[in-house]
């Protein structure tokens, strides 16, 4: 082996040890989602021990906090859904399929179709929607909140509305981008 060999093979050989490691360090990610499965048993949790507190009160309880109560219960049930949403799409974007998921007949329809940009769409939206709920249960509560509080409340909201549009609105600028490119690379 020559002297200019050996310093190439050194390099090459250094080179592929660090692509293994950024290659496998996508497992480092793993726990995350292991936490995230507890994330939402706590959700679970939740949902229950409001149902376990507030039906002994439904019959005496007056049409705005049965509306309440609902509300709460959609919106922790949206909370559970993006949970499951990044877990799965999180998991299968980043640190490996799922082959056992892949042979279910019950899998749901969007796993394994999600890409990184559907998954910040849905993400955003599932924020705004739980956001939305929230302000909803704040306005059937008026008299508990002042009116600075009420006003950053909408703000939040709002920014998290326009955090989508603009999510949405690069997603799109990015698409188009890519179209163009590949319609210049084929000469059209």
């Amino acid at each position: 082996m020559s002297r200019d060999e050996q310093p190439r093979h050194r390099t090459n050989f250094l080179e592929a040890i660090i692509e293994w490691l950024i290659y496998t360090s996508r497992w480092l990610m793993a726990p995350v989602y292991l936490g995230l499965i507890v994330a939402l048993g706590i959700l679970i949790i939740t949902f229950f021990r409001e149902l376990y507190l507030q039906v002994p009160q439904v019959l005496t309880m007056d049409e705005t906090d049965i509306i309440l109560l609902v509300l709460t219960l959609v919106d922790l049930s949206l909370a559970g859904n993006l949970v499951l949403i990044i877990l799965f799409s999180g998991y299968e974007n980043f640190v490996s399929k799922m082959e056992m998921a892949h042979k279910d007949r019950d899998r749901p329809e969007w796993m394994g179709t999600i890409d990184f940009s559907g998954l910040k769409i849905k993400l955003i939206a599932s924020i705004v929607a739980i956001s939305g709920i929230h302000l909803l249960k704040i306005f059937m509560n008026l008299s508990n909140y002042t009116e600075t509080q009420l006003m950053w409340y909408t703000i939040i909201h709002l920014v998290f509305i326009l955090s989508g549009v603009c999510i949405a609105a690069m997603d799109w600028l990015e698409e188009k981008s890519h179209e163009v490119h590949a319609r210049y690379k084929s000469g059209h």
